[in-house]
């Protein structure tokens, strides 16, 4: 603890006092001589129950919020609120209008670091987002905690932070292999798909993230519901998927492609009347691709007789 101590005073240089006391009961780091809190939100490791006997500290835990990343101050906050005393009294007057002070001051104080103004403007971003996506609360905090690296490492200066919350949110689809596009994150969030592509290549190469390969496996369903095919058409394309990654076609292609081609040879299989335009507007790409991908898997799968449709 005290190397961590000694590394924020550094960045301090106001504060020049080798002193610092431990505030156990506001869990900070303060100097001694001028006040300044070096370091807070510090955990107390300890409980927070009196236990008198072995069997009541071993059927005791810790309680408590869990930290939520996706919150700009981690869920770890003070609120000042109600005008009672301990024994539920109404204040006076005087002790009312100092309470609307302080809780006009600690509400302040919260945003007061331009970081914690950036963390509040981008987890709101993030949250809005998250929920036009309709993404899970477990991948929004992992886009949170990426964001948070990424302003640690300087990335947010000469970039806006709706682009670097795009990219974070999906890099955190990719990682989980959420069945989220590009496209989809660019479509939400309203930013052109350069910006949102060139965003998230940094963020994996500084923060030297191993993204997954693409599942195009996570696809079928989604795209297959958009164009109203049956389920035996998605059984169909599921077999044909299989067999594409067993002759390792669908590496280095676009997951999207691969699985629109795959739905219209399916279509055309059983005698669907579904038009290639159909299928490339419910995956959300262009018919050149789809033709593309159709080619090369009826080539490589041996499907001749699709050769000439």
């Amino acid at each position: 603890m005290q190397s961590s101590v000694q590394m924020e005073k550094n960045n301090y240089p106001q504060c020049r006092s080798p002193d610092l006391v431990m505030d156990e009961e506001n869990g900070e780091f303060v100097c001694s001589e001028c006040g300044l809190v070096i370091i807070e939100d510090v955990f107390n490791q300890g409980p927070e129950w009196r236990a008198f006997t072995l069997e009541e500290q071993r059927s005791r835990s810790r309680t408590g919020a869990p930290i939520r990343y996706s919150r700009f101050d981690k869920g770890l906050h003070t609120s000042i609120h109600g005008f009672t005393d301990a024994s539920g009294r109404p204040l006076s007057a005087k002790a009312k209008r100092r309470a609307w002070r302080l809780r006009k001051w600690q509400m302040r104080s919260r945003t007061h670091a331009s970081k914690s103004r950036n963390l509040l403007q981008a987890m709101n971003g993030l949250q809005i987002l998250s929920e036009k996506l309709h993404v899970s609360y477990s991948i929004q905090e992992k886009a949170a905690l990426i964001y948070r690296k990424a302003l640690d490492e300087g990335l947010i200066r000469g970039r806006t932070i709706a682009a670097i919350v795009a990219a974070s949110l999906y890099v955190a689809c990719r990682f989980t292999k959420t069945p989220k596009t590009l496209n989809d994150i660019v479509e939400a969030s309203m930013l052109g798909k350069r910006e949102v592509s060139k965003v998230y290549r940094l963020l994996v190469r500084t923060l030297k993230i191993k993204m997954p390969p693409h599942d195009p496996l996570a696809y079928v369903s989604r795209i297959a519901e958009k164009a109203y095919v049956s389920g035996e058409i998605q059984g169909i394309v599921v077999r044909l998927l299989h067999e594409a990654k067993h002759k390792r076609i669908t590496m280095g292609k676009d997951p999207v492609g691969v699985v629109a081609a795959l739905l219209y040879i399916a279509c055309q299989l059983k005698g669907e009347n579904v038009t290639q335009k159909e299928i490339a507007e419910a995956a959300g790409t262009t018919e050149v691709t789809l033709r593309n991908r159709k080619k090369e898997i009826i080539e490589k799968l041996d499907l001749g007789e699709f050769k000439n449709k």
